[in-house]
């Protein structure tokens, strides 16, 4: 039996904040796997499409603090990361990348770091507008976090 080799990263998804509030965009697990699958195939061709999409996933997505994790093989895992690199958009709204790949308990650990400091910070800037239902939205992304394969 072959055993697969993964490569995880976290990122964090900066969007140009004066397009985003006239356009929003909603992150999801397929708009950025369909934005990173087209910068594979632009710059990689078929052929690097084909190859990396065996294990390719886009694992969590939260889109209140814009944090997310990929799994990819670890084999194209360079390719993956330079095709994200390439990335400018989502849509018609531009945006970029703050990578950091490792394993998948160190993104885990870093996810919900992260997660959990711009949860803070989102907090305080809210005030009383803050509703149960956003706590158990951000509480159930924790959780999504903490359930992934170790």
């Amino acid at each position: 039996m072959v055993h697969f080799k993964n490569r995880y990263i976290v990122m964090e998804v900066f969007i140009d904040a004066g397009r985003a509030e006239r356009d929003p965009v909603i992150l999801t697990q397929s708009n950025i796997l369909k934005v990173i699958r087209d910068s594979i195939q632009l710059n990689f061709g078929e052929c690097g499409l084909a190859a990396s999409l065996g294990s390719l996933q886009v694992k969590y997505v939260n889109p209140l603090t814009k944090i997310c994790i990929i799994r990819m093989s670890r084999e194209d895992h360079q390719k993956v990361l330079a095709a994200i690199t390439m990335v400018r958009s989502i849509g018609n709204i531009p945006i970029s990348f703050n990578l950091l790949d490792g394993t998948i308990r160190a993104c885990k650990k870093a996810a919900l770091e992260c997660d959990e400091a711009k949860f803070e910070q989102y907090k305080m800037a809210a005030g009383d507008r803050i509703t149960p239902d956003i706590i158990q939205a951000v509480q159930s992304c924790f959780d999504k976090i903490r359930g992934l394969e170790s």
